[in-house]
Parts: structure tokens; sequence; C-alpha cells
């Protein structure tokens, strides 16, 4: 147990090491700096807008789900009612 614990950190350490010294490690490693720096810079909403945009959201979303019940309906009741005429 403890030789496949030391064979996968040893495993690890080497992936690390090759990804630190090669070329797309270093671009990796480089993407990842810049990618943590942005986020620091980025403007976060605070609770109120944050909260208004999921209920502008979820109302969409509701809208969205009676509209298509809706039309799902209304071909429903042409497919069967007026073109096949199983009253159903």
């Amino acid at each position: 147990m403890i030789a496949r614990i030391g064979a996968i950190l040893g495993g690890l350490l080497a992936g690390a090491a090759v990804a630190w010294t090669s070329g797309p490690g270093q671009r990796f490693f480089a993407f990842s700096k810049d990618s943590w720096n942005e986020t620091r810079r980025v403007v976060w909403p605070d609770r109120k807008e944050t909260t208004q945009v999921t209920l502008i959201v979820f109302a969409f979303v509701v809208a969205m789900a009676i509209l298509l019940w809706l039309v799902d309906k209304s071909l429903e009741w042409v497919l069967y009612d007026l073109i096949l005429g199983w009253k159903g």
C-alpha cells in the first residue's frame, strides 16, 4: 500500500516537473496566473442585483413553460381533434 501511494505521488511529482519545464506547461501556468488575476478584477454583483436577475430568469422560465404548454395543447387539438378526428 505504501509503495502504491509512493508511486502515485512520484508520478504526480514527475508530471508536475515535466509540466513546469515544458513549453505547453509554461503556457498553461501563465494562463492560469492571468486567469486568477482576472477574477480579482471582476466586479461582482451585489445581493440585490443578483436577486433581481434571478427573479427575472425564473419569471421568464415560467412564461416560456406556459407558452410551450399552450403551443403543445393547440397542436394536439389541431392534430388529434381536427385532422384525425379522434375525440380522446
